[in-house]
């Protein structure tokens, strides 16, 4: 072979190590002959083919879960200046209801909120009606009251920005707050 066939060979042969040192991707090493080796050269667990080791998921919480009812749909709506849960209400209470209740470590603060008319101390005192409403539909279902908070924050947080009735509508809610974890 002449030299500078040698050379090219030797260029080449030197860029693909290097790539392949560089290479995001493990490059596995030739294969070597195999030579008969006595049984007690080897460990036992070389001998055994290794099996993949199942690693079980923790499940969410079905408040936790985006896909699931129970975290999409957490607000009761209020007609204005009311504090009466509407008939249409009753599936949601219903489907928090018997969760709550079939969790008895699971507990909720309900927060009652309304739109920015009126004055702010008839808010709030109407965003705790609507709250407490809420606590006694959900104590219908079998909820205990050590599993539910009623609190208020009154026009301070909107679900809706604007000074319109669809906003307002929105605004006219008490929701139920799981816990984080």
């Amino acid at each position: 072979m002449s030299v500078k066939k040698r050379l090219a060979l030797g260029a080449v042969m030197g860029a693909t190590i290097l790539l392949a040192a560089c290479s995001s991707t493990p490059v596995a090493p030739p294969m070597a002959a195999k030579v008969a080796t006595p049984a007690t050269t080897l460990p036992a667990a070389a001998n055994k083919p290794t099996v993949p080791v199942a690693v079980a998921a923790t499940p969410l919480s079905p408040y936790l879960d985006p896909l699931n009812p129970l975290y999409k749909e957490r607000s009761v709506y209020f007609d204005f200046d009311q504090a009466a849960v509407k008939p249409n209400a009753a599936p949601l209470m219903e489907l928090h209801g018997r969760f709550l209740a079939t969790h008895p470590a699971v507990s909720i603060k309900i927060q009652g909120n309304t739109d920015e008319l009126g004055g702010t101390e008839y808010n709030l005192a109407l965003g705790q009606k609507r709250a407490e409403a809420v606590l006694k539909t959900l104590k219908i279902y079998g909820v205990k009251d050590s599993q539910m908070e009623a609190v208020s924050f009154g026009e301070e947080k909107p679900k809706a920005m604007g000074h319109e009735e669809t906003a307002y509508a929105q605004n006219r809610r008490a929701d139920l707050a799981y816990p984080v974890k």
